[in-house]
């Protein structure tokens, strides 16, 4: 993902969780707030420590941001996420976490 499609300083994630709406679903929780100034979506994930150790939590980020670049046409501009991953998503290969990113873009209209 390049790395103008990222979310990463502190600040831009407490503007989000501040200021933004959130949808869940089982697997994860989805932050999202409106930004007119940019061109693009930017992402931001957190993958907590208790759902396993570096090598899950990794392969979970890398299945949500390919998901991300797929539906990249399809997902909503002008928007910052943030992605949180609940426990159930370690058990799940990438066709299951990209059905359940669907999931929770289209449960907050976010996705055409």
């Amino acid at each position: 993902m390049k790395k103008a499609y990222r979310l990463k300083k502190n600040e831009e994630f407490q503007l989000v969780f501040n200021k933004g709406k959130s949808f869940a679903n089982r697997q994860l929780v989805l932050y999202f707030l409106k930004k007119t100034d940019q061109q693009h979506f930017r992402v931001g994930l957190s993958v907590s420590k208790k759902i396993g150790n570096a090598v899950v939590r990794n392969q979970i980020k890398r299945y949500i941001k390919q998901a991300f670049l797929e539906l990249d046409g399809k997902v909503a501009n002008n928007y910052d996420f943030i992605l949180i991953a609940r426990k159930p998503v370690k058990d799940m290969d990438y066709h299951q976490v990209k059905k359940s990113l669907i999931h929770v873009l289209s449960k907050s209209k976010l996705i055409k």
